[in-house]
């Protein structure tokens, strides 16, 4: 999850690169580590932040914006992306897993 704040109340930032923190959240108890984008002022920031959050074993990303270069490193390292996102991390947790179960229902039809 890439977001404005430290909390599950924080909202999803809209550009990924620059958002100021990673919340790595277990989608099923909420339990939430915080990570600080180390990279928010570098240049090419968002390819840095995908190659660091590709080595850090999570499933999914849900962002605001992400650029061509940040996605395909994410697609190319099997991790679904979530993008023009809007609300709240928990908000928006809640409608990636409502989403992934309605496919996952039609697929099984």
């Amino acid at each position: 999850m890439i977001a404005e704040g430290d909390t599950l109340e924080s909202y999803v930032a809209d550009d990924f690169g620059h958002a100021p923190f990673f919340l790595i959240v277990d989608t099923e108890t909420l339990d939430y580590q915080v990570v600080e984008n180390e990279y928010a002022d570098s240049e090419g920031a968002g390819m840095k932040v995908a190659r660091a959050i590709a080595g850090l074993g999570v499933d999914a990303v849900i962002t605001g914006g992400i650029g061509s270069h940040g996605l395909d490193i994410l697609n190319n390292a099997g991790i679904h992306v979530a993008y023009d996102e809007e609300g709240t991390v928990e908000e928006c947790i809640g409608n990636l897993k409502r989403r992934y179960e309605l496919r996952k229902r039609a697929g099984s039809n």
